[in-house]
């Protein structure tokens, strides 16, 4: 059972999809997770396989489009800010705390690939966030400081030159998250298993949404190249942790990123590897997200 709601968020609201078990009947209220997606996604992409299979198995599950981003509120558009991905979760939090059915003491979070590290960085603070989820969590100022060819250091510098220039043009610079397509990949040499499965589920039939721009507000990136989605996790993250992991490494760092938040977490409570799994295929392949989701249920299940 799907309910569309909306998020207010100050000045702005998020457009959101709270995913209920269908033999719900408000006679006991429900545990609940609030739903991080990857960066560019929306709503209606990886998010809304997890939390449909999650509401299948009794837990309610909001999943919503980011500030900026999708069908919510926000200008510029397509501004990535990690910093403001998390206050999206914490909004809402609010909206659970509050919606008829759900028991506002039981409220988790599921961050998928970057918002995974989203997702951890808000429950070390936002302790209403009784358990964390993770399926290949990645942390994004890990990843763009290490897609620097020149270091971040250049790359901040030229991102200053480039908003005084924004500034006196006026116009927003956008980039693309992805090739748009298999041939410009080809085109730009990209040729490695990641990028391209990367490509075949946010720019085809198979994954592809008509809210999901596939474009990124460049002076975003300057806050993404100082982000430490792991800060203080050894201190301050105090929850039970899960984390889900693709045994097919790859080129995304989301390995080497979930073992070091396994790690450094005062509560690990399960870690798993998906044999066989790529990253990507994480997202949509019912064999591996079915197995993932089953894990996360008994984790949710156990804490919350």
């Amino acid at each position: 059972m799907l309910r569309r709601l909306t998020i207010p968020r100050g000045p702005i609201e998020l457009a959101a999809d709270l995913h209920l078990p269908d033999d719900s009947d408000g006679a006991a209220p429900l545990r609940a997770v609030v739903l991080s997606t990857p960066g560019s996604s929306v709503k209606g992409q990886i998010g809304a396989g997890y939390a449909s299979r999650l509401a299948a198995r009794g837990i309610a599950a909001l999943v919503f489009d980011p500030a900026h981003q999708g069908q919510s509120g926000g200008e510029p558009r397509d501004l990535e800010d990690p910093y403001r991905r998390g206050e999206d979760i914490s909004y809402a939090v609010d909206t659970l705390t509050t919606t008829p059915g759900v028991d506002p003491r039981r409220i988790g979070v599921l961050g998928i690939c970057a918002g995974g590290g989203y997702a951890v960085h808000t429950a070390r603070t936002d302790h209403r966030i009784k358990a964390v989820g993770t399926v290949v969590p990645g942390d994004m100022g890990t990843s763009f400081r290490g897609f620097q060819p020149e270091g971040p250091v250049a790359a901040l510098d030229a991102l200053a030159d480039a908003r005084v220039e924004e500034c006196r043009s006026g116009e927003l610079t956008r980039v693309n998250w992805l090739p748009d397509t298999l041939e410009e990949a080809a085109a730009a040499g990209l040729t490695d298993i990641d990028t391209l499965q990367a490509i075949t589920y946010y720019r085809t039939e198979r994954g592809g949404d008509e809210h999901s721009t596939n474009r990124r507000l460049s002076r975003g990136d300057s806050l993404l190249l100082g982000y430490d989605a792991f800060h203080l996790v050894d201190q301050l993250l105090t929850q039970p942790l899960q984390v889900i992991l693709a045994g097919r490494v790859g080129d995304t760092g989301t390995y080497d990123a979930g073992m070091r938040l396994w790690e450094m977490a005062p509560n690990p409570v399960d870690l798993m590897v998906v044999d066989g799994a790529g990253h990507y295929e994480m997202y949509d392949e019912p064999e591996y997200v079915d197995a993932a989701v089953d894990r996360l249920t008994t984790f949710y299940l156990n804490h919350l």
